[in-house]
């Protein structure tokens, strides 16, 4: 983004300049061997929205940066000898970056991304094994209250049962009294997410999630509660719905590479067949 630096930054730059114009008619700030820093690309290498202070202390740095780029550039000019060499690193990178490109638009435009959901659950069964949590998951309830609700010991009985007829209660009481609620005993859940939301910390989740079925704190504002339906441990085996995610990069990238091979084999075979491709003998 463009930013308009402020009239006192292009005065401090005015006193270093000699308001000389490109043929855009952007002031010149300063010139070095030969080559010129206009305002212009000041202005395009400064963020928006920076205070007057540090604005000038921006322009004041980019320009000793832009300056001392150039000093060394010229120098290492003089002092580098084999510029041959570096001539063909030049053409190799461009090489590079030219095929990097142009395999990125094929991939783009000839290769779907989506891989459908039975592919993934199927690549899961058989390689189970290769996706272990790094953390603990759970199933359960979660409810947090204000201390100072009403019917706080029911609320104590029925955050640990899971019937259909505590569910109601709880999701009635919620509407009116709880300040968050969820019911999550189909699916996992970040046992670290969710001890974002918990007063306190503990050092060793796993052994928390292992030992403990009901979690209960309270601080001077809320009461928190936590029943603990199901868990896995660090370690255990990833369910699919976390799995799934890497899974899917993970064969989008086999298809990439897969899909660049048969793309060269197939410019290799046509250029043969076209008499493109000569074999010297020795």
């Amino acid at each position: 983004m463009r930013l308009i630096i402020p009239l006192v930054v292009v005065s401090l730059l005015a006193i270093s300049c000699n308001s000389k114009l490109d043929v855009n008619g952007n002031s010149a700030i300063v010139k070095v061997n030969g080559k010129v820093l206009y305002k212009s690309d000041l202005e395009e290498n400064i963020l928006s929205g920076l205070s007057q202070e540090d604005s000038i202390i921006t322009a004041e740095y980019y320009i000793r940066t832009w300056i001392n780029d150039v000093l060394l550039y010229d120098i290492a000019l003089k002092n580098v000898y084999n510029e041959e060499h570096i001539a063909r690193l030049v053409a190799d990178y461009k090489k590079s970056l030219l095929v990097y490109q142009y395999q990125e638009r094929l991939i783009n435009e000839k290769l779907t991304k989506e891989i459908n959901n039975e592919v993934l659950l199927d690549y899961y069964n058989h390689n189970k094994s290769k996706f272990k949590l790094d953390r603990p998951l759970v199933k359960g309830i979660y409810l947090k209250v204000p201390i100072g609700a009403s019917n706080i010991n029911e609320v104590r009985n029925w955050y640990k049962s899971t019937t259909q007829a505590a569910r109601e209660k709880m999701e009635k009481y919620s509407i009116h009294n709880a300040a968050s609620y969820d019911y999550f005993t189909d699916r996992w859940v970040d046992f670290e997410e969710l001890m974002n939301n918990w007063p306190v910390s503990y050092q060793n989740e796993d052994a928390i999630v292992n030992h403990n079925k009901y979690i209960e704190q309270c601080d001077s504002s809320y009461c928190y509660f936590l029943n603990i339906t199901d868990f896995l441990l660090r370690g255990d085996d990833a369910p699919f719905e976390f799995a799934k995610t890497s899974i899917e990069e993970m064969l989008v990238n086999q298809r990439k590479i897969e899909f660049l091979k048969k793309t060269e084999e197939d410019l290799y075979e046509r250029a043969l067949k076209r008499g493109e491709i000569k074999f010297y003998k020795e």
